[in-house]
């Protein structure tokens, strides 16, 4: 079984290889697959994004009543992705030796923290409808999937960086671009926006 098929700038593992990395580093690899979610077999990167806007949302939404705007929840998810993917850095370094490959599909640590980025745009607006503030959280997960995949100008370049922090830094400013293009459209689509 391999463990890949998102992205062709991924080193796919097999499942041994998985195992092994499990014995020798399971901490490492464990928050690295995003709790396991990376090792699922068909776009595991997309898989990890999915539960870290799954995460945002339901860390956002809890307490407040669906599309009310708090700044505070935004600070929250992008210091949330800011933190995670300052720790992902030595901790996909560590989980990559344990897989012997640069860059596995099944680490996914790198999608959490850009897709809470990208997310942090969406708690800043108030929206009309629990419809366009769910179409906005989707289009938070959309965008930054197509970031993380097209990864404009340099940021592909950055892939080229030693260990975690070529695994890392270019989903960080994915999220960055996913966020600032959320931003846009939650204005937009907000009931503050002088178009709605």
């Amino acid at each position: 079984m391999r463990t890949t098929r998102s992205s062709p700038r991924h080193d796919p593992v097999s499942t041994p290889e998985v195992r092994r990395a499990f014995r020798e580093s399971p901490i490492a690899t464990l928050l690295s697959t995003g709790l396991g979610v990376g090792l699922f077999p068909w776009a595991p990167g997309t898989a990890g994004s999915a539960l870290a806007a799954i995460l945002a949302y339901l860390a956002t939404s809890s307490g407040s009543p669906a599309g009310a705007h708090s700044v505070i929840a935004t600070l929250g998810l992008l210091m949330s992705g800011l933190v995670a993917g300052a720790a992902a850095v030595p901790i996909t370094t560590r989980a990559c030796r344990a897989l012997s490959a640069k860059d596995p599909g099944c680490i996914v640590l790198d999608e959490i923290a850009g897709q809470w980025i990208a997310c942090a745009a969406v708690p800043l607006f108030r929206y009309p409808s629990g419809y366009v503030h769910a179409c906005v959280w989707i289009a938070s997960f959309l965008a930054f999937r197509l970031f993380d995949v097209w990864k404009p100008g340099a940021i592909r370049r950055l892939q080229d960086l030693p260990e975690g922090r070529g695994i890392v830094v270019d989903d960080i400013l994915s999220g960055f671009l996913a966020a600032a293009v959320t931003g846009v459209l939650a204005y937009l689509l907000s009931s503050d926006s002088p178009w709605s």
